[in-house]
């Protein structure tokens, strides 16, 4: 695969880039400022290894198209480390995936890369509400990799925010068929000021659906799943506990564990 990396201001005026096939790595020697943002393109569809951020995990991620991402500023870093995006030093990597890393069993809900507008890189959350419309409550925050559960708010307590809404749902998009067989949920746990699920139920593209029966605990839930190959899984009908007074049920991660079918 060839890959392209760009870094751009508001303007659309391109600060730095690198393309080539192979590996790429782009070193920027400047701060960011507010409307930069960065653009990673591939001749081709397929499985690349991607760090747009040092400061973030890679991702082995399905680039489907154009992946976009605005650097956040102010609010819009609430779900980020202080240290993502910060200082006047940056190294952007991007090389295709070796195939022992695409065919590697794993969470497949993985990307600390998505965000509200990605169309590119997969997978990518979206949710049909999040409280406030706060970055800190937004749907990527449960696909991020950070579990930490214990309170609630920003970074290092992100999480997937309902604003009391019966009818939440949070969908994961893979980009293209995998094969899963087994979800893990990891409930925000900020008690007594958060309420918990005590059933959710995961629906899927191919119209199969899995009840899940949830636990009041911050620790992550393991649930087998008949094997299915899909293309994206909603998690809905989440029923709070009637018996507790809070009306603040949320989630820190969902992971789907599986393999691409390619």
């Amino acid at each position: 695969m060839r890959f392209a990396i760009k870094i751009k201001n508001a303007d659309g005026l391109c600060l730095a880039e690198t393309q080539g096939p192979g590996r790429l790595d782009l070193v920027y020697r400047q701060t960011y400022r507010p409307g930069d943002w960065l653009e990673l393109q591939a001749d081709q569809p397929g499985y690349c290894q991607v760090q747009l951020e040092d400061s973030l995990p890679p991702v082995t991620g399905y680039l489907k198209g154009p992946f976009t991402l605005v650097v956040p500023f102010g609010e819009k870093l609430s779900g980020y480390s202080p240290k993502c995006f910060s200082g006047d030093l940056h190294l952007l990597q991007v090389r295709e995936a070796w195939p022992e890393e695409v065919k590697a069993y794993r969470n497949l809900a993985f990307n600390p890369l998505d965000s509200h507008d990605n169309d590119g890189l997969f997978p990518h959350a979206f949710a049909n509400v999040e409280t406030r419309g706060e970055a800190q409550f937004a749907a990527r925050n449960a696909i991020n990799g950070n579990s930490a559960s214990e309170s609630h708010g920003s970074y290092p307590y992100e999480s997937w925010g309902i604003n009391r809404r019966e009818d939440a749902a949070l969908t994961v998009d893979f980009g293209h068929p995998v094969r899963l067989d087994q979800a893990r949920l990891t409930l925000r746990a900020d008690f007594p000021h958060d309420n918990y699920w005590q059933q959710a139920q995961l629906c899927f593209s191919d119209g199969s659906r899995e009840p899940l029966k949830l636990e009041k605990t911050g620790q992550p839930q393991t649930f087998a799943l008949a094997p299915r190959t899909v293309t994206w899984a909603r998690l809905e009908q989440l029923l709070k506990d009637p018996g507790d007074p809070s009306p603040f049920p949320a989630l820190t991660q969902i992971e789907l564990w599986g393999v691409p079918e390619l």
